[in-house]
């Protein structure tokens, strides 16, 4: 099966992280629980976190430059910047725009995609598709989170999981059967309040009362998203190996987003593919996010485990509930 955005492919990556480290050891001090639980339950050994004076912008515009660099890109010749986050900077003006001043890239249009720890995989579509509609050569895709500004400390639920980072890569134009070859976005909206931020918008604006209540913190039915994750993590990935006409051989490595090693693994095994082919990290990281999957890819390029050539399936899943995923030979 064809896909409208073959010939765009990702032709740079880049990532940043904060530099402070809260490993399991440091939780143990703030809530009850151990080590030894939080890695056997989630993989996770430690996470980053962002100081106050670190914002979602500060980090996305970290790895923007970072693909900049290694693709001595002219950010003027850049059409758009798309952001996937689920925390902006701000309600107004959207996170991209704030990318756009601080690179420099004053030709690029400029706009956020909200779809939770699917967000890289949105925004990636509407990056590409953009390309399509002839908004340019060339778009910056980030995806950035500072999942730690909405964390309730005191809720080991939810505290152990999530870590702070930023992912990017730079979209252009590819031959030789490079690119993007299938691509799969969906959603369940009937499940939006399984991991949700319940005030903070519109529907419940900041108040005393939300913040007595801690509502601006995540709240999530961890077996809910659980059960959600392990479905849809294989199923994505079949539907868009079988679009792009491939089998489970022909994929090099599976790129994940990197919510808990336990959902990693058991996607996985319903997929029978060797662990040899699912990579991951997130037990140095922890849930960042949107900026999982970006985040792994650029480690992943930078250490020589991804080369050029090397086909692909990226999948995100998280709030909303949303999910995607797209196949890429890059």
């Amino acid at each position: 099966m064809g896909c409208e955005l073959s010939g765009i492919g990702i032709i740079g990556t880049g990532s940043a992280l904060p530099e402070k480290a809260v490993t399991n050891k440091d939780i143990e001090k703030m809530v009850e629980t151990s080590d030894e639980w939080i890695v056997a339950r989630t993989g996770i050994r430690e996470r980053r976190v962002a100081g106050d004076d670190i914002s979602t912008s500060d980090l996305a515009v970290r790895a923007g430059k970072r693909v900049l660099e290694t693709t001595g890109m002219n950010p003027l010749d850049i059409g758009a910047i798309v952001v996937g986050t689920c925390t902006p900077d701000h309600i107004f003006p959207n996170t991209a725009c704030l990318v756009q001043a601080a690179l420099g890239a004053d030709n690029a249009s400029a706009l956020d995609v909200s779809a939770a720890c699917t967000g890289f995989i949105y925004a990636t579509v509407v990056g590409a598709s953009l390309m399509k509609a002839g908004i340019g050569p060339y778009v910056l895709v980030i995806g950035a989170d500072t999942l730690s500004k909405v964390l309730d400390w005191t809720d080991r639920g939810t505290c152990i999981l999530f870590g702070d980072g930023a992912g990017a890569v730079l979209l252009g134009p590819v031959g030789d059967g490079r690119g993007i070859q299938s691509y799969s976005m969906s959603a369940i909206g009937a499940k939006n309040k399984e991991l949700i931020v319940p005030a903070g918008g519109s529907r419940k604006p900041a108040s005393p009362e939300t913040l007595a209540a801690r509502e601006h913190y995540i709240q999530m039915n961890g077996n809910e998203v659980f059960r959600f994750a392990t479905r849809v993590a294989p199923k994505v990935a079949e539907k868009n190996i079988q679009d792009a006409g491939l089998t489970k051989d022909d994929i090099d490595f599976f790129l994940l987003h990197q919510a808990n090693f336990r959902i990693l693994d058991s996607a996985r095994k319903r997929l029978k593919v060797p662990k040899e082919k699912l990579l991951h990290n997130l037990e140095w990281y922890g849930n960042t996010s949107s900026a999982s999957v970006p985040l792994l890819l650029d480690e992943s390029v930078r250490n020589g485990t991804i080369q050029q050539g090397h086909v692909l399936s990226m999948i995100g899943f998280g709030a909303g509930l949303t999910y995607g995923g797209m196949i890429v030979r890059l």
